[in-house]
Order: structure tokens, then sequence, then C-alpha cells
């Protein structure tokens, strides 16, 4: 590796950075035959200074990239200008550094195998996801577990044929008044003839669903408590 350093040359910094930008990790050659049609006053300067970072390595441009191209900012020089009434107004002319690192190709290729290989972290990280979706997917059978053992439990429930609230229609004020009737159970309506059901329809006052729904439901969820039993 060569270097060459300009300094205290008489250009902006900011200038000078946004061709040194262009011409970093570029091959020398390229990079002198870019700067040579470039309009920049910067550009002829930065040509000079890769084509003295080349010779003080002798290396020729062809076999040679542009490992860094700095630019460093210097001190202004301080200018006055007469202004209105006997003042003066400052001036100031900024001045910078360039620094040329030139490499062969070779040799930034040996750099660049000899760094630190990264994708053990990528496994690593891909074994951490794997891991968690796993973790994820065993979280979901347990929950799928368990709703199901709940479904089941709540299938395996037996009927209640003294809950008359089973029927269709049936809230808590008409269970109240079937009591008072003397109903208690599913099977009595099941078992009840139709003059009876006419009678209790009348006392209760719900006319046509006693005769109509009632003791098919009755009878369907005897039948139902017998197959469980």
């Amino acid at each position: 590796m060569s270097r060459a350093v300009l300094r205290y040359i008489r250009l902006s910094p900011t200038k000078a950075r946004l061709i040194a930008r262009e011409v970093q990790g570029m091959n020398a050659e390229l990079a002198l035959a870019s700067l040579e049609f470039a309009p920049n006053k910067a550009a002829t300067i930065i040509a000079k200074v890769i084509a003295s970072a080349c010779a003080n390595g002798d290396f020729e441009p062809e076999e040679v990239e542009i490992v860094s191209c700095r630019v460093d900012k210097g001190p202004a020089l301080k200018r006055f200008r007469p202004r209105a009434r006997g003042s003066a107004s400052r001036i100031l002319k900024p001045t910078s550094h360039i620094i040329v690192e030139v490499a062969p190709s070779s040799e930034k290729k040996d750099k660049l195998s000899s760094k630190p290989v990264k994708p053990a972290k990528k496994v690593e990280a891909k074994d951490k996801a794997k891991s968690k979706k796993s973790e994820v997917k065993e979280t979901v059978s347990k929950k799928a577990e368990t709703t199901t053992d709940t479904t089941k439990k709540t299938k395996s429930k037996k009927i209640d044929l003294n809950d008359l609230k089973l029927l269709s229609g049936v809230g808590p004020a008409v269970e109240r008044s079937l009591h008072a009737e003397g109903v208690t159970s599913v099977e009595q309506i099941a078992n009840m003839s139709e003059d009876e059901l006419r009678k209790l329809d009348e006392n209760i006052g719900i006319k046509g669903d006693i005769a109509k729904s009632w003791p098919k439901e009755a009878k369907e969820l005897v039948e139902k408590s017998k197959k469980e039993s």
C-alpha cells in the first residue's frame, strides 16, 4: 500500500468531497480517465494526488485500486473587503488536505478474505427464529388441546330433564308458572296427553306453543338422555 498527501490546497473541502466519493474504490486507471474530462477544479488536483500515490509505491495505475480518498478541512485564509462608510467585511478562503491511499487489487482481496466471516450469526438468528416458531406451534397445539378437552367435557355433560329451560320459549318466568301447575320435568310434558297439554296451555297463557313444539322437543330430549345413560 502507498499513499500521497497534498496539504493546504486552495480548495473548498465540500466541493472536493463530491469527487472523492465517486473515485473511492475505483481502479486507479479508470479514476484518472474519468477525472481527466471532469470540469471541476478538484478533479485535476485529485487526479495528480492519485498519480503521485501510484508513483510512491512504484505501481502502475492498472494494477492498483483506490482504497481511500479522504478530504480534510484545513485552516481558512482571512481576507477583508471594503464596505460602505469606511467599514470592512470578512472573507474566508477555505483550504483542504487531500489524502489518497492506493493498494494492489490482490492485497485488497486478501484483506477481505482475512476478515472474520459472519454467516454464523445469520445461522444463529435462523435457529432462534425456528425455535421461536416451534415454541409458538407448541403453545397453539396446547391451546387447541385444552379447547378440545373443554368441548368434550361440555358434550359429555348429561341432559338434566328437570331443567325446563331446555325447551324452546321457556324462560325463568314460564318455568315458575309450570312449577306452579305441578310440571317439574321434561318427562311429564313428553308423557302428557293432548287434553292435558291444552289445559296447561290455557292456564299458562301461551297459546299454541305447547301443543305444537314442546311435546316433540320433550320426547327427543328424553331419548337423548336414555342414549347417554
